[in-house]
């Protein structure tokens, strides 16, 4: 032992002797609110964490170090109204721990809470809360930047559209989004020109889209819950991603939407309607909580008083979307199950639950689709199948959609014709005759009892 101290002593003093200095350790640095933030942050060295104390204190400030910025609780960081509160452009720099409010207006611009530029790798923010901002967190470019747990509420004020993202991420390969609670504003995530990221474990409440994604390859969108938005998960020109374990509660127009989206796994999602009052539609989205007690009736199609409707108006809308994989998904309570439109080939439907919507399936085309693969297929709640050999999979084929059904999509006055015997024996001859049918979505091998339904990922509600 006593060698060893000798060792050190003989090192330290060759140290210097050399006239070198030893790396300084890391600092933990106080702020108050009176002093001067960034001329603190200025001085602090990589390594030092910069400490809020509790109370408010003036923006914005720029961490151009690899810095900890971290807020005690009730530490409150307010920007002036223009620009971003907090920007960061060092790479692995933190901030964490903070409330931040008062940024700019300015959509052009990208004014923030939290705005992480492009030169911050793996940049975090944690364990924030952000609110009345323009942009919640902004990650412009940064690649495998890590926004997560924090609590993220927009403008509430004026129009949704002229709101901006909770989370908004543009060309920043690797970047995830994960854990975080947002409401309020016009999107929830919006991703646009990206790739490899992981959106999981979110929530999200009175939004446009919970999730927008926009040219954005390679991705996961995993475990989030989407309650009372207008839609829940708008996937748009974007290719080969890993879409699983996702709920969409209450959405009012639409659980998911894909449009040019290819080449997908989408599976263990669940969409649920509920039945919605006149009322709440009207305010777009922004639905308050008691309507969404009142869930579906267990044994029949609900009974809708006048201006109600069901929500959302479609639990799946697919639009020239190709060679995805839908499995064991749930989609329950929706005006239309899923409408399916031409130009979307080679989509594989297998072992999905279709529960009480009022339109199983919506298929505008002329061709058949067979909706069942390696001798399974789906589960149909309004399906009269019999399976007289027990194997689980009804003796007969279920066809959702019949010739009737077209007529009423194209010319919606056919309505009132609806009871007439004429339509009756139309929709009788389909049924002993198949080959009347004008194509259509098939199912041969329809599932005689619904799969297990996916629950929503731990965390509850936003």
């Amino acid at each position: 032992m006593a060698g060893l101290r000798t060792m050190v002593r003989l090192g330290l003093a060759a140290i210097f002797a050399a006239g070198l200095t030893l790396p300084a350790r890391p600092e933990r640095i106080a702020v108050s609110p009176n002093d001067a933030a960034q001329d603190i942050i200025d001085l602090a060295a990589d390594g030092d964490t910069v400490v809020f104390k509790p109370g408010e204190h003036r923006g914005p400030i720029r961490v151009t170090r690899r810095l900890t910025v971290e807020g005690e609780n009730g530490a409150v960081l307010v920007g002036p109204g223009k620009g971003s509160v907090v920007t960061i452009s060092a790479p692995g720099a933190i901030v964490r721990g903070l409330t931040v409010r008062g940024s700019g207006r300015d959509l052009e611009k990208m004014d923030s809470g939290i705005f992480i530029e492009k030169k911050a790798l793996g940049a975090v923010a944690e364990n924030n809360r952000v609110e009345g901002n323009l942009y919640g967190i902004y990650i412009h470019g940064a690649p495998e930047a890590i926004v997560r747990h924090n609590v993220i509420i927009g403008i509430q004020a004026g129009r949704m559209n002229e709101a901006g993202n909770g989370v908004s991420v543009w060309d920043a390969p690797g970047a995830k989004v994960l854990n975080n609670s947002f409401r309020y504003g016009r999107d929830g995530i919006f991703s646009i020109a990206s790739r490899k990221n992981v959106f999981s474990g979110n929530r999200f409440r009175d939004l446009r889209f919970a999730v927008h994604y926009m040219y954005t390859n390679d991705g996961e969108v995993t475990d989030n819950v989407s309650i009372g938005n207008t839609v829940g998960y708008a996937i748009m020109y974007s290719h080969r991603l890993t879409i699983r374990g996702n709920t969409s509660e209450s959405d009012r127009d639409r659980g998911f939407l894909f449009n040019f989206a290819n080449g997908s796994q989408i599976s263990g999602n669940a969409v649920v309607g509920r039945i919605l009052s006149a009322e709440r539609w009207a305010r777009a989205g922004q639905h308050d909580a008691e309507a969404r007690e009142h869930g579906l009736p267990a044994e029949h199609e609900p009974t809708l008083a006048a201006g109600d409707r069901v929500g959302p108006e479609k639990c799946v809308f697919i639009y020239n979307t190709n060679k995805n994989r839908f499995r064991e998904n749930w989609f329950e309570g929706c005006e239309i199950g899923i409408h399916f439109t031409g130009g979307s080939e080679g989509n594989e439907m297998v072992g999905n639950a279709f529960i009480r919507n009022q339109n199983q399936v919506k298929y505008v085309g002329t061709r058949f689709l067979e909706w069942s693969k390696d001798g399974r297929g789906n589960y149909w709640s309004d399906n009269p199948a019999f399976d007289l050999d027990g194997d689980g999979i009804g003796d007969g084929a279920y066809r959702p959609n019949d010739l009737v059904d077209r007529v009423l999509w194209t010319a919606p006055q056919a309505k009132v014709l609806m009871n007439s015997p004429a339509v009756q024996v139309i929709r009788w001859a389909q049924a002993q005759f198949p080959a009347l049918l004008p194509g259509g979505v098939v199912d041969s091998r329809p599932l005689m009892a619904p799969p297990r339904r996916p629950q929503p990922a731990a965390g509850g509600r936003p």
